[in-house]
Formats: C-alpha cells, sequence, structure tokens
C-alpha cells in the first residue's frame, strides 16, 4: 500500500520474511517471504489464508512475540524488529492486546483477579488495577460476575473476561486469532458485536480468522498464500 503523510500507522511493516531452520543450520521452511504492510491508527483488518498460508507467524510478528528474520516492523513509529526479548516484553505489555481462541484464564482467580494479572507484572498499585479491572469487566458486559471464577461461566462470558484482560492495559493494537473458533453462532455474534464497537471508539483491531462472514465485519480482508499477501479486499465496513 502506498502511504500519505496525513495518514498515521498503528504498524508498518516492509519486506518482512521469517525463515526456520533446521538444527544443521538448512533452511527447513520460509514462513513469510516478504510481507508489505500499513496498517493505518484505527483499522479494523481481518487476516485469512489456508492452513500453512503463513498468518498465525504474522500474527506473532505483529504482536512482537516473535521477530522478525529479516526487514523492517515499524509499530507507532518505533523500530521493533530487532529488539531484544526482553523489550518485546514491555512492549508487548504495554502497547498490545491478544485475544485467542483459548481463553486462558486462571482457574484459581476470579474474573477481577483474572484481568487485573497483566496489570500486575507492570507493577499498578492494587487500587488502581482493581478500578482499571472492574472498569473493562463492566464494559465487556460482566459487572455482575466480578467474584466468580472461570468454572462458573458460560464460554461466551469467559471470552468476554479475556477480552476484558486484553483492554485493561489500554493498548494501542487489539490482536484476535480466531476469537470465536469455540463459541456458537449467537455468542460469537456477541464478541463480533463488541470488537465492533471498539473499533468505533478508535481502537485498531486485528482479527486472524478462516470465516469469510466474519471477515466481513472489518473494513479491509488480506489473503496469505505461501507467506506471501495473495491479494486485499475491502470488507463489509470498507
Amino acid at each position: 500500500m502506498s502511504s500519505t503523510k496525513d495518514t498515521t500507522y498503528s504498524a508498518s511493516l516492509r519486506g518482512i520474511t521469517r525463515h526456520y531452520y533446521k538444527p544443521d543450520g538448512s533452511l527447513l521452511v520460509e514462513a513469510l517471504r516478504g510481507i508489505d504492510l500499513d496498517i493505518p491508527q484505527g483499522e479494523y483488518l481481518a487476516i485469512m489464508g489456508v492452513s500453512g498460508s503463513g498468518k498465525s507467524t504474522l500474527m506473532n510478528i505483529l504482536g512482537c512475540l516473535d521477530r522478525p528474520t529479516g526487514g523492517k516492523y515499524i509499530l507507532e513509529n518505533d523500530d521493533v524488529s530487532t529488539l531484544e526479548d526482553s523489550d518485546l516484553s514491555i512492549i508487548r505489555g504495554q502497547r498490545i492486546g491478544f485475544i485467542f481462541q483459548a481463553f486462558n484464564l486462571i482457574s484459581e482467580l476470579t474474573l477481577i483477579e483474572n484481568v487485573e494479572v497483566p496489570l500486575f507484572y507492570q507493577g499498578v498499585p492494587k487500587a488502581e488495577r482493581r478500578e482499571r479491572a472492574i472498569k473493562r469487566l463492566e464494559q465487556v458486559g460482566l459487572g455482575d460476575r466480578l467474584h466468580h471464577r472461570p468454572s462458573e461461566l458460560s464460554g461466551g462470558q469467559q471470552q468476554r473476561t479475556a477480552i476484558a484482560r486484553s483492554l485493561v492495559t489500554n493498548p494501542s493494537i487489539l490482536l484476535a486469532d480466531e476469537p470465536t473458533g469455540n463459541l456458537d453462532s449467537e455468542t460469537g455474534e456477541a464478541i463480533l458485536t463488541l470488537f465492533d464497537e471498539l473499533h468505533r471508539d478508535g481502537m485498531t483491531v486485528l482479527m486472524i480468522t478462516h470465516d469469510r462472514d466474519v471477515a466481513q465485519r472489518s473494513q479491509r480482508v488480506i489473503w496469505l498464500r505461501d507467506g506471501l499477501i495473495e491479494r486485499e479486499e475491502a470488507g463489509g465496513l470498507g
């Protein structure tokens, strides 16, 4: 995509590659083979592709869970493509919210305590942690379940809790990997409606999905194939 000086980008990727190697140093697979992608601030982007197309690898790089083999990744004006693991960890905690198909909640903790976890690791004072966790749980419609544990919730409520946890750090970008994959259609629709609201509030939302109907909730859809962007098209909001 071409950029203009008037556009603010949440993320820009240039020539991003990701190679995996065998123990003997020979090339095993080229997961990404040269990705160029600009993601304007506040965009709702869906990423599609068959298994093995590179979409999970791309998501891991966008989320600073992995570093590219080559190329440059600019996240909000900072080049994060060559940062050390410790610096990437700080970036993840402060700027990126993750939502996975598996909810990854801690069964022994209440909803408030689960949502507070990222703030605990950032050293946020207890009173502020509690206030911010309650605010996000109320935002996702769980204000009456604050002291319940995950086992006492439906799948949709657990996913809402995971979304609240991803939002409690006030991230710049929300990354969702098949967020409705384990949910029934009605509950999945409720989660997607929440994403619509977050997007309207100005959040950058990136979602991996295999479901074309889900992808059409976005502004733009990019299709990956063999580690490259094969094409892009307008989503339902485009």
